[in-house]
C-alpha cells in the first residue's frame, strides 16, 4: 500500500454498495483514527468503522465539527468519506476541508455517473456530465445542459434537491418543464432515471422526458439522456 504523510484524507466510497469501495480506500479507512461523514455515506462503510471515533455531520453542523477536529490534531489519521467519487459533485465541501486542514489527500472512488454510464452503455467522452448539487446559482448549468443536448451529446445529470426552499429545486419535474419551456420536444426525448444505484433498493425508470413532469424520485438518483449513436472502429474509414 502507498504510504502517505498527510493526516487528512477525503475519500470516495462508491455509490452505495460495499463492493464498490476500492481496496486503497478500504485500507485508508481501516487505518484511520477518526472518521467524519454524512449518515448515508457512513452506512456504506459501517463494517469498517465499528471501533472508530466516528462523527456524523450534516450541512448545519459540519463546519463546527471540522474545526473541532482541527483543534485536536493529535489524531494520527482523519478520514472524511464521500459517497461516489470525491472529485465529482463535492467540490464545495472538499474545498472547505482544504481551507481548514491545508494538506488534504484526495483518493478517488467510483461515481454514480460511471455506473449510470455503464448501465446505459454510453461513452463518457460522448457525454456531458452536469451536476446541480451546488448551492450557488445554477443558471449557467442550465445553459450548459441545453448546449449539450443541442450539440448531440449524451447527458448524465445529478438533479438538485432543496426541500426547504422548493423554488431552488431542480429535480426531475423541474428539469422536464425547463426543457419544454425552452423549445425541446420532451415527448420524443428518451430518458432513464436510476435511483439508489448499486444498492438493494436500486430502481430504473425508462421513458420520455415529458413523463417526468408529474413524477418524483429520490434525492439519490441520476438522469441519463442517451443521444449518441454507436460508432466503432469498423465504421470509421481510414
Amino acid at each position: 500500500m502507498t504510504s502517505y504523510s498527510s493526516k487528512v484524507f477525503a475519500v470516495g466510497v462508491g455509490p452505495g454498495a460495499y463492493e464498490y469501495i476500492t481496496d486503497v480506500v478500504r485500507n485508508i479507512i481501516l487505518e484511520a483514527d477518526v472518521i467524519i461523514g454524512y449518515k448515508f455515506t457512513l452506512n456504506t462503510i459501517k463494517c469498517l468503522i465499528k471501533n472508530k471515533n466516528v462523527h456524523v455531520v450534516n450541512m448545519k453542523n459540519q463546519e463546527e465539527v471540522y474545526k473541532k477536529i482541527k483543534n485536536k490534531m493529535k489524531y494520527k489519521k482523519i478520514v472524511v468519506p464521500f459517497t461516489g467519487d470525491v472529485n465529482f459533485s463535492e467540490s464545495e465541501v472538499v474545498d472547505r476541508l482544504i481551507q481548514i486542514f491545508k494538506n488534504v489527500i484526495l483518493i478517488p472512488g467510483i461515481s454514480s455517473t460511471q455506473v449510470a454510464a455503464a448501465k446505459a452503455r454510453i461513452a463518457l467522452d460522448k457525454t456531458k456530465i452536469i451536476t446541480f448539487h451546488i448551492s450557488t446559482s445554477i443558471e449557467n448549468k442550465k445553459i450548459e445542459l441545453q448546449k449539450g443536448l443541442l450539440d448531440g451529446f449524451n447527458i448524465i445529470m445529478l438533479p438538485r434537491p432543496w426541500p426547504t426552499k422548493p423554488k431552488k429545486q431542480f429535480m426531475h419535474s423541474e428539469f422536464a418543464l425547463y426543457l419544454k419551456k425552452n423549445g425541446f420536444n420532451t415527448s420524443s426525448m428518451q430518458v432513464i432515471v436510476y435511483e439508489y444505484l448499486t444498492t438493494k433498493n436500486e430502481k430504473i425508470f425508462s421513458g420520455k422526458v415529458s413523463d417526468l413532469e408529474n413524477m418524483s424520485f429520490s434525492d439519490l438518483s441520476i438522469i441519463v439522456i442517451k443521444q449518441s449513436k454507436l460508432e466503432s472502429y469498423h465504421d470509421i474509414k481510414y
